[in-house]
């Protein structure tokens, strides 16, 4: 009974003699990474107001502050391991070897990681482009570290992954400046095509929505089985692109019911021999 009334007693000395040894220096990690949390959160509201100050490209701002608040914490993460007494060389090994381990783990959100650079890098859109890419169609919101936002016109926000964005075809709206809508129209076989080309292109010119240069434009584009297929070609700012294209197109029928164009039906010849 004696024995095993000193083996417990200097079991609990030792135990005693470990919590007092490692207490004060994990009460010390904690503030410390308290106090790192809150300095780094002063440190990324500055850089952000340096952005904007320096009038950083929009494209980079949301991929630079994830980098630099990711590489901050890392940083405090592995001094809060020297303060608990983890040698931080090994440590740094044992980290390396566990994000070898989580990069096999995760290498389609690496894939992504590669694309959101290269689309940085390369450029082929930026936040506030209207762009086409896997069936959605909106204005670039925020190309992050793994995705791209796209804010539709249905004011959905589209989150595409950037692996995805590079895998695929991308059509930008924007680089060059200006948008051409084309707007196919019919007439009768028969009818006065010149006249409706004229009305077409007076509704063109007065239209506010349209820009006057380049010049639009309306030609014959096709002799169909039951009409003869005209567009018309005017080109629009982006912000005004569905401007041009519901509220001209309505514009363009109007006039041309106005003067009496009827709208083209399937013909057919019937020849009647005796």
């Amino acid at each position: 009974m004696t024995e095993i009334t000193e083996s417990l007693s200097t079991f609990i000395n030792s135990l005693l003699e470990g919590v007092g040894s490692w207490a004060p220096r994990v009460l010390g990690a904690i503030v410390a990474f308290v106090i790192g949390l809150w300095v780094i959160g002063l440190l990324m509201k500055g850089v952000k107001k340096l952005f904007e100050t320096k009038h950083l490209d929009a494209t980079l701002k949301p991929f630079l502050t994830t980098v630099m608040s990711f590489a901050l914490k890392a940083v405090l993460f592995i001094s809060v391991a020297g303060i608990v007494g983890i040698d931080v060389a090994s440590f740094i090994a044992l980290l390396g070897i566990v994000g070898a381990a989580i990069a096999l783990g995760f290498q389609g959100s690496l894939g992504h990681l590669a694309s959101g650079i290269m689309l940085l890098f390369f450029r082929p859109f930026k936040v506030g482009d209207l762009i086409e890419i896997n069936g959605e169609l909106g204005f670039v919101k925020e190309i992050s570290v793994f995705v791209t936002l796209i804010e539709t016109f249905q004011n959905k926000t589209a989150i595409i992954p950037n692996g995805t964005i590079t895998a695929n075809k991308i059509v930008n709206y924007t680089s060059v400046g200006n948008l051409r809508v084309d707007m196919p129209f019919a007439i009768r076989y028969g009818a006065d095509i010149q006249k409706a080309m004229d009305i077409v292109s007076t509704v063109l010119k007065n239209d506010v929505n349209v820009l006057k240069d380049p010049a639009p434009r309306v030609a014959v584009n096709n002799l169909g089985e039951n009409s003869i297929e005209l567009v018309a070609l005017p080109y629009s700012s982006v912000d005004g692109y569905w401007d041009v294209y519901w509220d001209t197109r309505q514009k363009i029928v109007e006039a041309l019911v106005n003067a009496n164009y009827e709208a083209p039906l399937p013909q057919r010849v019937v020849t009647m021999i005796k």
